[in-house]
Formats: C-alpha cells, sequence, structure tokens
C-alpha cells in the first residue's frame, strides 16, 4: 500500500529508513549495520543543513553485504558536498544488510548532516 513520505516529499511503497540522524559531524565516520531483507533497493535523501571549515568537503557512500562474515561493498556515493544542499538518489542492489559511510575533510571542517529515505 503506497503512503506518504514526508522525506521524500511523494508517495511511496516500502520502509522509512533513517540510516544516519541528523547530527554536527567533524571526523569520518561509519553508521550501523542495518537490516535490508525487506528490500533490494533503497531511494535516499542526504541532506546537509550546516557547514564550516576551510575548504570542508564531504563524500558519503552507501555500502551492503550479505552476512556478518561478508565483506562490504559500495552500492553508489551522493556526489561530493562542501556546501549545505541535499541530494536524493536510488540505490539498487542492496544485499542483507546496509550501512552509511562518510569521509569529512578540509581544515576544522564540520557538517551537519542527515541520510533518510524508503527502502524498496
Amino acid at each position: 500500500m503506497a503512503r506518504y513520505s514526508s522525506t521524500l516529499n511523494q508517495m511511496v511503497r516500502g520502509s522509512d529508513l533513517t540510516p544516519v540522524a541528523s547530527a554536527a559531524r567533524t571526523t569520518t565516520g561509519v553508521g550501523s549495520w542495518l537490516s535490508s531483507d525487506e528490500f533490494g533497493a533503497a531511494t535516499l535523501a542526504l541532506d546537509v543543513t550546516a557547514a564550516s571549515g576551510t575548504t570542508p568537503t564531504l563524500n558519503v557512500t552507501v555500502e551492503t553485504r550479505g552476512s556478518s562474515a561478508d565483506s562490504a561493498r559500495s552500492v553508489g556515493t551522493f556526489a561530493q558536498k562542501t556546501a549545505v544542499s541535499a541530494e536524493r538518489k536510488t540505490f539498487p542492489g542492496f544485499d542483507n544488510e546496509y550501512r552509511v559511510t562518510w569521509t569529512i575533510g578540509g581544515a576544522t571542517p564540520s557538517f551537519t548532516f542527515s541520510v533518510t529515505g524508503v527502502g524498496k
């Protein structure tokens, strides 16, 4: 059954996802492994609400794996962010688990961002 997603601002099918809650971050990080047993793809939104520092950069990657014994593999990345912005992208090819990783660069960088979306 279809429902309205305020994150994506449209009618969608699937489960609401919040792999990375909004927070200020100054260092590279890795999100927790989350189950994707019920979907094989996700439409995710990267929302950067604050950015500061000298030449700050933010690179966000979505990874998947079949089980805890498997190595992670990338299913895609968002375009590099250097300022406040938003991007929505569909990532296909999920295995049983997924996570979001981010790399922050620059001199004294800080980004406030979240990754949310819908599993399909």
